[in-house]
């Protein structure tokens, strides 16, 4: 049967799980997305209001697909991805971005899968996405059987935690569908009760514009005084909420080697990156997810975090920008010697 196959073949590329799902799944979808956005949400992400029709309906990104093929691919951290936290002179960075840009590699995987599948049946169609377009891979995933969205509306799996990157390969082959799984995270509130900034304004309710992740990756331009003060030493991402939940007791090692963090980017110190310029920021994360925010957006973050350290040594470092040519930059040079003063 092609389906086992499918699911054989995956896990020989190094899939942790394989599912299938219609690209109808989800009819709720258009409605929950419209809401998300009709709140204002979704905050400087015009994209998710301009591609709303794909992205809410996964049938009609590409009509001719019968099929979603869903994929989990874990990267589990080797390390305490909190303990950073307890270093305010050093900075956070999410534990995806600690080593090479996932969209890469798992593209690359997922393609190798297509290909296969296309030997199978050389008379039809694949196309491969990771978050490349306008593609709700979370809700399709539930509906796949991979796991469920919590109440932080990430996915969790009873057998993976919380820890995997998601794939999909749509395709006009007719594949069985899969199942959704039936979790539950219970009474526990562990990730909505974690977040600094309070972005969950009830359990499966995400506002981006309190979200660390969102602030410090999307938003442009200056971040609310409020919400700097909360941010910590988070300067790309946030993994609060995935890594205080109790399903990563679940959690598998990650096998691909270039998800394991660079030593240097698990806690780097907070005054050697406020001194990168641009061509310093490019050259130390080459291959890195955080490069496509640019050294602005990533030393305006870097800055933040130095305001909320409680370290006068910092202070140097900091007025040091006071002058940058970027208005966010400066804006938060200023507000960091203001807090340390």
């Amino acid at each position: 049967m092609l389906k086992d196959r499918l699911i054989a073949r995956a896990l020989e590329e190094g899939f942790a799980k394989c599912r299938v799902t219609r690209p109808d799944a989800v009819p709720e979808l258009p409605a929950r997305l419209a809401g998300f956005v009709a709140q204002g949400r979704h905050g400087q992400m015009g994209w998710m209001a301009e591609r709303m029709a794909w992205r809410g309906d996964p049938a009609a990104l590409w009509p001719e697909a019968r099929s979603v093929i869903m994929l989990a691919e874990p990267y589990t951290p080797a390390h305490d991805p909190m303990a950073v936290l307890d270093q305010p002179d050093h900075g956070a960075i999410s534990v995806y971005a600690q080593n090479r840009d996932y969209h890469d590699v798992l593209k690359k995987r997922l393609k190798r899968l297509g290909r296969w599948l296309l030997e199978q049946a050389p008379d039809e169609q694949i196309k491969v996405f990771v978050d490349t377009a306008p593609v709700m891979e979370k809700p399709l995933a539930a509906a796949a059987g991979l796991g469920w969205q919590g109440k932080h509306t990430n996915l969790l799996s009873r057998d993976l935690g919380s820890w995997f990157f998601l794939g999909a390969i749509f395709t006009t082959l007719e594949i069985e569908p899969d199942s959704p799984e039936n979790g539950s995270c219970g009474s526990c509130r562990a990730c909505l009760d974690i977040c600094p900034t309070g972005a969950f304004p009830a359990p499966n309710q995400l506002d981006a514009r309190r979200c660390i992740s969102y602030l410090t990756i999307e938003h442009h331009g200056p971040v609310d005084p409020e919400l700097r003060a909360l941010m910590g030493n988070r300067i790309y991402g946030c993994d609060d909420c995935l890594a205080v939940c109790p399903w990563n007791k679940f959690a598998v090692q990650a096998r691909e080697v270039k998800y394991a963090a660079r030593p240097e980017l698990i806690a780097p110190p907070l005054a050697e990156l406020a001194r990168l310029d641009d061509a310093g920021f490019r050259a130390m994360f080459s291959g890195s997810p955080v490069k496509r925010i640019g050294r602005d957006r990533f030393v305006r973050n870097v800055l933040y975090a130095i305001g909320n350290s409680g370290e006068a040594a910092l202070i140097p470092a900091a007025q040091a920008l006071l002058d940058d040519p970027d208005e966010a930059v400066s804006d938060a040079a200023r507000w960091a010697v203001a807090r340390l003063k």
